[in-house]
């Protein structure tokens, strides 16, 4: 049954006793009767806000509300109002001191509010508050203050908090006060800001301008505004083929150009589950079928990207400089597993809005995350609030059976990135195109994440920490030296290229093939700032991911580097590097992480193990000054100044003993290399049935043939075989494709694929489109 506004309010209303006794809330709170569907709404967005249903003394809630409580008490003491702050540590200056002074002010209000924090219901709390909340109104945010800085401070950050404010401590402000902060909002926050559907109002943007207008109209009573908000969230729902917010592969992109499922993909997850939440059932509930979308986006979008509680570097954006803010009161490290966490709970939060199926699924892999995060545990991750945990801790002690990390291969090329993970590892590879920059900078934030673009391949063996981009990383790692990346080693300028994700290559062809499980991915690299080109591949198999290069040419006058890897050791790691040949080794194998095989063996690898000092703020201005030393295991392919056509081959296989190590190195007849230049790079693994080629141009491989770029994946299982062909460089013209092997019958096949002959060979032609889908043919062999 859909439920009414009649059945919404009864099955919603509550006495003034029995919501502050369901919320942990002293009764002041809800002094207002629950008479209307406006103060229900107040009361909901308190309990998603707030939390309920968690006993205050028992933890980790009791620690947290006593460092809400000690941190309130401290910005009571220190405040200090003067011309251009609430706090002198504050000033109002950008990028967001109006911003840390709302946060502050909602800390000590949360702290009024809660039970257990030790000021709760504190009269001088009160008023510190409320003085605070006429400074910085009077001062600066209000209806005759013209924006400057960062328009992100005055239309988002600022007035969300504010409304939060304004909802807890409702009735403890003067019709005066809630007024004027309407008056802000509406100032900052006009219709016009959620009309059209552009510039700054996209994505994970539009979520927060809607989050702060819904909930001035519910406590301005203003229905008008409250449906402007709802109306406006429609845009934000349907996949997208351009420009920022969900993709039918799974991406997400927000400022045009830069893949952030991490950041600004969980800021949206977690507004549209908030405001579902508010919403549903009332006079403006979120009715549009295509809200679907988004919650099919948690198991399609967001958890493949989620490994044992951290969400991967890769689609985390300039956020992996942060580290620890200098404004942060609470030092909280902005880390993957911050990232990841703060994902995860934005799933807990919409599952109240999903279907019984949907629900059970979602549950089954957050208790999974949450037991197999070991590193910085999720149950009492501090950047979560008091109602987050208590979500969480619901789903720990539900009845649901913890899911394992999935096996399987997802290519998200609308924002070039692909995701391979295995029994044995995950692995998650970083590339750039015309499409999606190199990496973005902005804000004085990651100015040196340069070459994140240039075939980044980060990786975590299963069953260890899941630590080797939390601990100081970014901040310590050599930024020319990033895994798996090919690189001019000439130095660059901070932010070269521009910021915001202006940064990005002129080649077309990024993408790849993908059956589920395997895959073929390619990269035509050209280097930022640099004559660098580059032709790179990865084959992600059962056990591993092989490795090639060709074409490698620069005349930057400066040496060109593969960086086979760069594994952070910790503070004083003493993982043991073992090469079976000093001088042409044929493997290698890093202690506690696992190790790499060279075909043919490389005169040209080097290795470096040095200790590495770096301070969050050298890559992010608004960040600590606070120095760390890690130690650093890096080993790289030396392909000389001004290289010329070089190559290289490789296969990393995470996790994987010496024995195994020597095992692979030995046995030639597993990998076949069919070749390897600027024009197809292709291998076989007979014993997987496994044929794959990244066609650079229109060529030959084998017994496989294309008539133009593509990227092509064969699978052989028995008598049967699967063939998968993809245009990474989306012209969207057709292309055939040749397997040129009697006897085969097609049992199957995608709409895209016709079928021009089986006779003596497998003809296809393949109508692409352009957004680099993978298609497929299925044969028996005869």
């Amino acid at each position: 049954m859909t439920p009414t506004r009649r059945t919404f309010l009864a099955a919603t209303a509550f006495g003034t006793a029995g919501a502050a006794a369901m919320l942990n809330l002293p009764s002041q709170v809800y002094a207002a009767e629950a008479d209307d569907e406006f103060e229900t709404l107040r009361k909901r967005w308190l309990e998603i806000s707030l939390g309920t249903g968690y006993d205050p003394t028992a933890e980790p809630y009791a620690a947290r509300l006593k460092e809400i409580g000690e941190l309130a008490r401290g910005f009571r003491a220190s405040m200090a109002p003067a011309a251009n702050s609430l706090w002198p540590t504050a000033p109002f200056d950008p990028p967001a001191g109006i911003t840390l002074s709302y946060s502050r002010l909602w800390t000590m209000t949360q702290a009024y509010v809660y039970e257990g924090t030790g000021s709760t219901g504190d009269a001088g709390l009160l008023d510190g508050i409320l003085r605070g909340l006429d400074h910085v109104g009077a001062t600066v945010y209000n209806a005759s203050t013209t924006r400057y800085g960062n328009w992100w401070e005055w239309q988002i950050g600022s007035p969300r908090l504010l409304m939060d404010i304004v909802a807890a401590l409702y009735d403890e402000l003067t019709e005066e006060r809630r007024e004027a902060a309407f008056a802000a909002v509406d100032h900052f926050v006009p219709d016009s800001a959620i009309g059209d559907y552009t510039g700054t109002s996209t994505g994970a943007n539009r979520v927060d301008l809607c989050r702060s207008v819904a909930l001035r109209g519910v406590l301005g009573r203003n229905p008008a505004k409250v449906a402007l908000a709802r109306d406006a969230l429609s845009p934000v729902f349907p996949y997208v083929t351009k420009g920022d917010g969900l993709y039918a592969d799974g991406s997400f992109i927000q400022h045009t150009w830069v893949a952030y499922s991490g950041t600004y993909g969980q800021v949206m997850l977690d507004g549209l589950g908030r405001l579902f939440a508010l919403l549903a059932g009332s006079t403006w509930e979120v009715e549009d079928p295509e809200k679907q979308i988004i919650l099919d986006s948690v198991e399609h979008a967001y958890a493949p990207l989620v490994l044992d509680g951290l969400a991967m570097d890769s689609v985390n954006g300039r956020a992996v400089s942060r580290g620890y803010l200098k404004g942060d009161d609470r030092k909280i490290m902005r880390s993957d597993h911050f990232h990841g966490q703060g994902l995860i709970a934005a799933m807990a939060m919409l599952a109240g809005g999903a279907s019984p199926a949907e629900r059970t699924r979602w549950h089954a892999r957050i208790k999974g995350w949450i037991e197999r995060d070991t590193v910085t545990p999720i149950l009492a991750a501090r950047q979560l609030g008091v109602a987050d945990l208590a979500r969480l801790h619901a789903v720990a002690d539900s009845a649901v059976r913890a899911a394992p990390e999935p096996v399987g291969h997802r290519l998200f090329a609308a924002m070039d990135r692909a995701v391979h993970r295995r029994p044995g590892f995950a692995a998650s590879l970083s590339l750039a195109s015309e499409r999606i920059s190199y990496y973005e900078c902005g804000n004085g934030e990651n100015p040196r994440g340069w070459h994140t673009g240039a075939g980044m391949l980060s990786w975590w063996p299963a069953g260890k920490p899941s630590d080797q981009f939390t601990d100081w990383f970014w901040p310590t790692v050599d930024p020319y030296r990033l895994p798996g990346t090919t690189v001019s080693t000439k130095r660059l300028a901070d932010g070269a290229g521009g910021e915001w994700g202006a940064a990005r290559p002129a080649v077309s062809w990024v993408g790849g093939a993908t059956d589920g499980e395997f895959a073929a991915v390619g990269q035509h690299l050209k280097g930022l700032g640099s004559t660098l080109q580059a032709r790179k591949s990865w084959f992600c198999v059962a056990d591993a991911v092989i490795c090639l290069g060709a074409g490698i040419t620069a005349t930057d006058g400066v040496p060109v580097e593969t960086v086979v890897d760069n594994r952070n050791l910790g503070e004083a790691g003493t993982a043991a590097l073992t090469l079976d040949d000093r001088r042409e080794p044929r493997w290698a194998h890093l202690e506690g992480h696992g190790g790499w095989v060279f075909p043919g063996g490389t005169g040209a690898l080097k290795t470096l193990r040095e200790e590495r000092t770096g301070a969050w703020s050298d890559i992010n201005s608004t960040s600590s000054t606070e120095r760390r030393t890690r130690r650093w295991q890096t080993l790289w392919l030396d392909h000389g100044t001004d290289p010329e056509d070089a190559a290289y081959v490789y296969v990393l296989m995470p996790g994987a003993s010496r024995r195994t190590l020597a095992a692979r190195s030995r046995d030639r007849g597993w990998l076949s290399v069919l070749t390897n230049s600027a024009t197809v790079q292709a291998v076989a693994v007979d014993s997987l049935g496994l044929t794959a080629a990244n066609f650079w141009q229109a060529g030959r491989a084998g017994k496989i043939a294309v008539s133009r770029p593509a990227s092509v994946l064969v699978r052989r299982r028995g008598r049967s075989a699967t063939v998968h062909v993809s245009e990474p460089p989306r012209t969207g013209e057709p292309l055939e494709f040749t397997w040129n092997r009697p006897g085969l019958r097609v049992v199957g096949k995608d709409p895209s694929v016709e079928v021009l002959g089986t006779g003596g060979a497998l003809r296809l032609r393949i109508a692409p489109g352009t957004a680099c889908a993978s298609h497929r043919c299925e044969v028996s062999l005869i």
